[in-house]
């Protein structure tokens, strides 16, 4: 365990908090959040898959409460009864087709007695961002094709306002729109079909398809992995690059180590003892030839 008191260095506490951190987002937030949204969108696709072959029911009987079963959303249903004139709201901060839009919600009087708010269609904003005017509903009892759809809910700090004239919502919530507007509302609405009475824009169906969410989900979760791994990666190689220094370190350096002596072999010449000294002329023919003249 010598080896390993490096790790409790501040950089190292700092990198391990890091990593512990990131790979507990991966795991418990960032992919349970994209694998959760691809469930619901499947779920989604197959509510609209079998709305498609499913007849059209009359809204009373798939309501007979005051919100509808959440399995019953993207029903085709139909509805009788009476827009309530002079109570538009428009939703903001939309997009359809890629491009800005207004989507129009008019409350329907049905003829139990009971409102229901319906999503009549989407308007273009003028001038860039400015609410156009939205003609009427049409007055009078009609009988109405659409989709039954939950409510949206909201988020804390965005409350409905009026503005240029004009009562706007940022979520189609059936509870917050009607303490906005003073009616008693079903917690849903009607989206409706195409070619309906006092429809406008029609609203597209989504797109059948899961989405990428599925893969991001699984990014993240190797991503989770992949950490870990990292720093027990860099752990071992400051292992490795301490052995490393130590070898270094207990080493007899190369320019202290003795220089051993040459090896005798059958064919080493020996000196003779007693040979005469050199002249200068000698001497240097040897020492240019490197042997004994």
């Amino acid at each position: 365990m010598r080896r390993l008191r490096f790790l409790l260095r501040p950089g190292w506490l700092v990198l391990a908090v890091v990593v512990a951190g990131f790979a507990f987002m991966c795991f418990y937030v960032l992919a349970p959040w994209q694998l959760g949204k691809n469930t619901s969108t499947e779920h989604r696709n197959q509510l609209i898959a079998e709305s498609v072959e499913a007849e059209p029911v009359s809204l009373e009987s798939l309501i007979p409460g005051s919100a509808p079963n959440p399995d019953d959303e993207w029903r085709r249903v139909t509805a009788t009864g009476s827009y309530v004139q002079n109570s538009d709201i428009l939703v903001r901060l939309r997009s359809i087709g890629s491009e800005p839009a207004y989507e129009v919600l008019t409350p329907l009087q049905l003829t139990d007695g009971r409102a229901i708010l319906v999503n009549r269609g989407y308007v273009r904003p003028v001038q860039g961002t400015q609410a156009p005017p939205v003609g009427p509903p049409p007055a009078g009892q009609v009988t109405l094709d659409g989709r039954i759809r939950k409510s949206e809910g909201t988020v804390a700090g965005k409350d409905p306002i009026t503005e240029n004239g004009l009562r706007q919502v940022y979520f189609i919530d059936a509870g917050q729109i009607g303490d906005f507007i003073g009616i008693d509302l079903l917690d849903a609405y009607v989206q409706l079909e195409p070619d309906q009475p006092g429809g406008l824009g029609t609203i597209p169906l989504p797109q059948l398809d899961a989405g990428p969410y599925l893969s991001y989900g699984l990014q993240w979760l190797a991503f989770g992995i992949m950490a870990p791994l990292g720093l027990a990666y860099f752990v071992r190689a400051e292992l490795r690059e301490r052995r490393k220094e130590k070898v270094a370190a207990g080493g007899t350096s190369p320019a202290s180590a003795p220089v051993p002596a040459p090896k005798k072999t059958p064919f080493t010449r020996a000196k003779p003892a007693d040979s005469a000294p050199r002249t200068a002329a000698e001497a240097k023919m040897a020492d240019r030839y490197g042997k004994s003249r």
